[in-house]
């Protein structure tokens, strides 16, 4: 993924962020609290909402919930962390992964990152509350639990508990090595998901929460980790409904079945020796942690790019079986058999995904001027797969047809056509798909759809910050404007069009937490049905400055990505 913020966005961001830093300072109450974990006790902090005439809510960050993966441990599943005596201070929060940070182009973080945070409406209530752990999103390579991206201020509206943790990232959490002697299997960082639940599971109850109400949610990389999460045994009876944004483990980056890319990047930084796993790994787990984050771009060929791989080191199915096996069969087989078909679940998207591919594109034109069979832009399931022909490649011209009326695309023309193409083929139909496996395989559960189109001018940050003030649409990630207020967000008029989509995405994220049903008082005007199986269409909840329940708009043009498989690959 590239990331190109102007001057102009970056000064200006950069004012946001002191501002909120004042603002986080200011909501310190200077009053503790403590809870108990199996663990030890913790000391938290009584905070004052953003928003003042929300109140407060109960803060507890940087909590371990495993050992620091460091030195054995590196690469590998995480275990569980030493339990301490004193009391913990745990007021402020800890270090993010080790990342390549994409806007200040340069390497943060630290190896010593399985933290989680906990953050409480109330401590104390009549009955406990529902609990919603977030899974941060970011292609497997950047992303990070904090206050800066993640403050629950939004969320302290309702009495919620909300739980957001770290993972590990790019080759610290997913380097994956064939041999079983190593034991690197691939997936740390989703191993490290399943801590986190288990953390979740054994110890919310000492912080008001419910332990048999816990909600699952993640957007992006987070959203295909939740369905992940979903899929493996390991979490079973962990959790007991989840939402999806923007994510499936079918999208297209979300897993790969090369194992080879631990070697390249280690040739990258240095190493000289051959493609032996044995080797990589010494010299890998002898390079300083720092040198192991990187910017993907910098070690992919034009031809890797031109096969649109947003992320080279992500989930794999691994290789051999060990006690914390994350995934071992194809992942469509999940989704007949995966124990997530028993729990709801609500999945969706934004109307403009692809506009998080505008600096990628911008900087490498050819994306677009070098198209010519199409067949570089289908999906890698369908030309790794057996039944891959020259029929199915000459299939590939009807992207052509469908997205740019038969007419041959160029970079100046064809712009946003191509970034909306790229949409569909990195997000909607790995939803499209996943949506249809829960009306085949979930029926016994509900399934909500929904559609995000909330254009503002100045609030969709994503699109701002990676985009620039000009452009208009939806973009990927945009939705999180409207969860979660950030380092680089503003505080809003309470009675704009922005906070009013706030109240309405929180009413409805926080309602199906509590019920598994979203439908709530914020939006009474409309009702959200779940899907049914026997409807040929696919209905959602189209939510803009209005909203509306409708066909889902994004599917016809989506479902030409369906001529590329076999019946019984899609689901």
């Amino acid at each position: 993924m590239e990331v190109n913020v102007a001057l102009r966005t970056k000064i200006k961001c950069g004012g946001r962020f002191i501002t909120n830093k004042i603002r986080q300072f200011q909501s310190d109450t200077r009053e503790t609290c403590t809870a108990n974990t199996v663990y030890g006790t913790v000391k938290g902090l009584k905070r004052l909402n953003v928003y003042k005439e929300l109140g407060y809510y109960y803060s507890f960050e940087g909590i371990p919930y495993a050992k620091p993966p460091l030195n054995e441990l590196r690469f590998r599943a995480p275990q569980p962390p030493e339990p301490w005596q004193d009391i913990l201070d745990c007021t402020k929060n800890k270090s993010k992964p080790i990342q390549y940070n994409f806007v200040a182009k340069w390497i943060e973080g630290s190896e010593d990152c399985l933290y989680i945070n906990v953050y409480c409406k109330k401590l104390e209530s009549p009955k406990p509350l529902p609990v919603m752990v977030w899974i941060y999103g970011g292609g497997y390579q950047v992303g990070e639990a904090s206050r800066d991206l993640y403050s629950p201020d939004y969320f302290m509206q309702k009495d919620v508990i909300v739980v957001t943790f770290n993972y590990r990232l790019g080759v610290l959490g997913f380097l994956c090595l064939d041999d079983p002697e190593l034991n690197v299997p691939g997936n740390a960082g989703l191993k490290d998901q399943v801590m986190a639940l288990k953390w979740v599971k054994q110890n919310i109850h000492n912080f008001n929460g419910d332990p048999n109400n816990i909600t699952v949610f993640g957007e992006s990389a987070g959203g295909g980790s939740t369905h992940f999460m979903m899929m493996t045994p390991q979490t079973k009876g962990l959790f007991h409904k989840a939402i999806i944004q923007s994510g499936s483990i079918l999208c297209p980056w979300s897993y790969t079945d090369r194992h080879d890319w631990g070697y390249r990047f280690a040739c990258y930084i240095g190493y000289k020796g051959e493609n032996n796993d044995k080797d990589v790994y010494e010299f890998l787990s002898q390079t300083s942690a720092k040198k192991l984050a990187f910017k993907d771009l910098d070690i992919m060929t034009k031809e890797d790019i031109m096969q649109n791989m947003l992320v080279l080191i992500r989930p794999v199915i691994e290789p051999y079986r060990t006690e914390a096996c994350i995934i071992d069969k194809p992942l469509k087989e999940f989704l007949t058999t995966g124990w997530g078909n028993e729990i709801p679940l609500m999945i969706g998207g934004n109307s403009f995904e692809g506009l998080i591919h505008f600096a990628t594109v911008q900087k490498y034109p050819y994306l677009i001027n070098d198209l010519s069979d199409f067949e570089n832009l289908l999906p890698d399931d369908v030309k790794s797969s057996p039944n891959y022909s020259k029929e199915t490649k000459e299939k590939a011209l009807l992207l052509k047809e469908v997205y740019f009326g038969g007419n041959q695309p160029n970079f100046e023309e064809n712009f946003f056509q191509f970034l909306n193409l790229l949409g569909h083929r990195s997000f909607w139909h790995g939803i499209l798909r996943t949506i249809r496996g829960r009306k085949k395989y979930a029926t016994n559960v509900p399934t909500y759809c929904y559609y995000f189109d909330v254009d503002s001018e100045s609030f969709n940050q994503f699109r701002y910050v990676t985009c620039g003030p000009s452009i208009r649409g939806t973009s990927h990630a945009d939705d999180l404007s409207y969860l979660f207020y950030g380092a680089i967000a503003e505080k809003i008029d309470t009675s704009s069009k922005e906070f009013k989509c706030i109240e309405r995405m929180i009413g409805m994220w926080y309602n199906f937490a509590l019920t598994s049903n979203p439908n709530c008082k914020e939006i009474e005007n409309v009702k959200w049905e779940p899907l049914k199986s026997a409807e040929p269409t696919i209905k959602c909840l189209a939510i803009s400055d209005d909203l509306e329940f409708k066909d889902l708009p994004v599917y016809k043009k989506v479902a030409v990505w369906d001529q590329f498989y076999k019946e019984d690959e899609l689901i």
